[in-house]
């Protein structure tokens, strides 16, 4: 066997490694966060609510014996999210990974929505995916490695109507993705997006039962149901992990089929 092959579970190991999933409290957030702890990384979770974040924080190191811990800041706010990094240091010592996982969805007809609607998304899913990625940065190219992992959607890359707030906020992470592993991929700093499509979060609850959401969501999908939470684990773990050392500015899509079609 050529050395330069390794065995491949060793390469989705990332025991000692550390890494921060805004939104990581629940949700897909808390899935990956879930998943990275379960292949060994110690994990900071990181969202508004201080209890929610420390209760889900304690649920991971007492089921996978790892250091969790939670923080609570406003991505959308710079000094926050460099306060958030520091915190990371200074609690593991290092930084590897970054799964901007934060955002939001606002949903309705373009002359129903209002400007502040529209810039609350973006602002939480483009403008804190931004600030994140710039404040752990320079820690990453200091130590010459790193991941960050950015939370787009199957609806950064095709339409659905009534969600110009949340399609323009979700292309926008797409094309961020490229330029931001066009301009660390020197450093040796992997970036790259998931694309996940319908998956059953509380974001989408409220059209569950909905006949949109029956018919243009799960029915848009090859496998014609929700995502289950534990399917974007393994996506998460892959990004994160050396298996994809040659990953740079990809949109790994998580969707049931639904972008196939």
């Amino acid at each position: 066997m050529s050395k330069e092959i390794l065995p491949g579970i060793k390469q989705f190991d990332l025991t000692g490694k550390a890494a921060i999933i805004t939104g990581g409290s629940k949700g897909l957030g808390f899935a990956m966060a879930a998943g990275l702890a379960s292949a060994g990384a110690n994990v900071m979770l990181v969202n508004r609510n201080a209890d929610e974040g420390a209760q889900a924080a304690q649920e991971l190191a007492d089921d996978y014996g790892v250091k969790a811990i939670s923080f609570s800041a406003d991505i959308t706010n710079q000094a926050q999210t460099e306060t958030m990094v520091q915190a990371a240091i200074d609690a593991f010592g290092r930084i590897d990974i970054l799964i901007n996982s934060a955002g939001i969805n606002i949903r309705g007809a373009i002359d129903e929505l209002t400007a502040d609607d529209f810039k609350k998304v973006m602002d939480v899913n483009v403008t804190g995916t931004w600030l994140a990625s710039r404040a752990v940065t320079p820690f990453m190219k200091q130590a010459g490695r790193g991941s960050i992992i950015n939370l787009a959607s199957t609806l950064g890359l095709v339409g659905l109507a009534n969600r110009t707030p949340y399609t323009a906020s979700k292309g926008a992470v797409v094309q961020m993705t490229r330029a931001l592993a066009l301009e660390l991929a020197p450093f040796n700093i992997n970036v790259n997006a998931i694309c996940p499509g319908p998956f059953l979060t509380e974001m989408n609850l409220p059209i569950a039962d909905t006949e949109e959401g029956k018919k243009f969501v799960v029915g848009a999908t090859a496998l014609g149901r929700w995502g289950l939470l534990r399917e974007i684990q393994g996506a998460a773990i892959f990004l994160a992990s050396d298996a994809a050392s040659f990953m740079i500015g990809s949109m790994l899509t998580v969707d049931g089929g639904w972008t196939a079609r």
